[in-house]
């Protein structure tokens, strides 16, 4: 049975709280500028009211105006730590067009909500066995041989694995970064005692690449076209720093095994 789209109409308070909380689990979540534009927006307007928002790094200055009566509401929500996720981004955008179509209410919507932030569908174990295939790929693109590839993709398991271990303990993400390089980087390195390995540094300089901050970076620039200007450069400086933190394990795991320029 499909939800009454009129159950539960929220006030402009509601509203702006409601949306506030989901601008700020989208962004945290991997979403660029213009989606949280489009999907609050679509929200919004599915209730008579109109969304205006201001986009920092880590908050989201919010305020619903109800066009009939003109009632008005402002929150900010801090964006919550959280790791990046294609899946819940997805999942946080068919739920305003649910909401857009009339299919479900705002109580609903709400209910919604807390289920999708609160579970991640991605299987770990699939994870686990997918990145370390897909780092090993990389390595065969750069021309790596089949005994770099079974390094990086070992390499790649241990580091992910030591990745999840710490986010889910709440580790600064740049010290995980590090950490992870320098673990993965040390495994790779190992290629150079193995006779077999033909292309030793192709799997030392790729077995970090899956720690490499590819969506912020996107993310910048994709802010920059539709001018939000300072979460672009907040997102730019973060990406840099992450980069900063890789080349730095990188760098210490390399020293450490006396392999590459050291």
């Amino acid at each position: 049975m499909k939800n009454d789209p009129t159950c539960g109409r929220p006030s402009a308070r509601e509203l702006c709280c409601f949306l506030a909380e989901y601008g700020a689990h989208l962004l945290g979540c991997g979403a660029a500028c213009i989606r949280l534009d489009r999907n609050i927006s679509r929200i919004a307007a599915a209730y008579g009211m109109k969304a205006e928002m201001t986009i920092m790094p880590h908050h989201i200055h919010l305020t619903v105006r109800c066009q009939g009566s003109g009632e008005m509401f402002t929150a900010i929500a801090t964006v919550p730590h959280v790791p990046i996720s294609f899946n819940v981004n997805t999942r946080l955008s068919r739920l305003s067009w649910a909401v857009a179509d009339g299919r479900i209410g705002y109580d609903a919507a709400r209910r919604a909500f807390a289920e999708i932030i609160s579970t991640d569908r991605q299987r770990a174990a699939l994870v686990l066995t997918l990145v370390p295939v897909a780092n090993a790929s990389f390595c065969r693109l750069f021309g790596g041989d089949a005994a770099a590839m079974l390094v990086v993709a070992l390499a790649t398991l241990a580091g992910f694995w030591l990745k999840r271990m710490l986010t889910a303990r709440k580790a600064d993400v740049r010290v995980v970064v590090m950490l992870c390089a320098f673990v993965s980087a040390m495994i790779g390195a190992m290629a150079f005692a193995w006779p077999v390995c033909a292309t030793p540094a192709l799997a030392v300089g790729t077995s970090v690449l899956y720690l490499v901050p590819g969506i912020p970076f996107l993310n910048s620039f994709s802010d920059v076209l539709y001018r939000h200007y300072i979460c672009a450069f907040g997102r730019f400086m973060d990406a840099v720093v992450l980069t900063a933190c890789l080349s730095i394990g990188l760098c210490a795991a390399m020293m450490a095994m006396h392999v590459g320029m050291f």
